[in-house]
């Protein structure tokens, strides 16, 4: 088995997303930006330009009339958006099944998208960014990509190990990898420069704050939610998955009632439906 800093390190020998995705990151933090020039940018990559529109079309965002090209989509849509569409497009092409593999690379996306659009969700609940949720719940579990197209041999134990002690996929990992894919995916965040914010909300999206008090209102929070959302309303996961339990201080810090929560599984399950059509790589 590998060791956990050999498979902390192996992050730095993955491909850098493309140039035009690494400084739309960039721009998270900046106050000026020139959309006009990103958009000639994105505009170069004609596969990248073609999934955005195909999302940014699709009836995930309801458009009166079909957009046609990037710079009307961004005046539409409003950059923020697009910045999004395009990050979760490369990030979706990054890693791809080997043949003969036996990881139902089907089940993973369908979760990561199911905790994107959760995220997005619940985000405005604790006046977090919906764009950046969307990006982080894409990007919460990617870790457990790293280790099955890094180590696929010896993430095949994982699940006969998971089976044999009723456990979730992350107890497993640290068993047999004595690290988990919140270390993994956080450190892949890293590598690909994305925002510290969404470093850590990655990191921490297992997390189990204390329950005598209420979680802090910020991204990590909406995460962990995200998370036990999209299992809880059995959206596209693996079989095996267990749902995770939400922390009770999780639970406080959105402090919302029954009809909210009902309208949230709602609109969530909605809003997976449109958005797998369009999303999967």
């Amino acid at each position: 088995m590998m060791g956990a800093d050999e498979i902390i390190r192996s992050v730095r020998d993955l491909p850098s997303l493309p140039a035009v995705v690494a400084e739309l990151l960039m721009t998270m933090e900046q106050e000026e930006i020139d959309t006009h020039a990103l958009a000639a940018k994105i505009t170069h990559d004609q596969a990248l330009t073609a999934k955005t529109l195909r999302l940014a079309n699709s009836s995930f965002y309801g458009l009166q009339s079909k957009v046609t090209s990037i710079a009307q989509a961004i005046s539409v849509l409003g950059f923020h958006s697009i910045r999004t569409l395009v990050t979760a497009c490369s990030v979706t092409a990054s890693f791809t099944p080997r043949p003969g593999g036996d990881f139902d690379f089907g089940a993973f996306w369908r979760h990561a998208t199911a905790g994107a659009v959760a995220a997005r969700v619940l985000a405005p609940h604790l006046r977090v960014n919906p764009d950046t949720a969307f990006t982080a719940g894409l990007l919460h579990d990617l870790g457990t990509l790293v280790l099955v197209t890094r180590f696929p041999l010896d993430y095949r134990h994982v699940a006969t190990w998971q089976r044999q002690h009723d456990s979730t996929t992350a107890t497993a990992e640290q068993a047999l990898f004595g690290t988990d894919h919140a270390v993994v995916g956080a450190a892949l965040a890293a590598h690909w420069k994305f925002p510290q914010s969404i470093q850590m909300a990655v990191a921490e999206h297992h997390a189990m704050p204390a329950d005598d008090g209420m979680a802090p209102a910020n991204l990590s929070t909406v995460i962990q939610a995200a998370n036990v959302l999209a299992r809880a309303l059995d959206l596209g996961g693996a079989e095996n998955d267990q749902v995770p339990p939400l922390s009770l201080a999780v639970w406080n810090a959105f402090d919302l009632d029954e009809n909210t929560w009902d309208g949230i599984f709602g609109t969530t399950e909605q809003l997976y439906q449109d958005m797998c059509q369009t999303l999967s790589p």
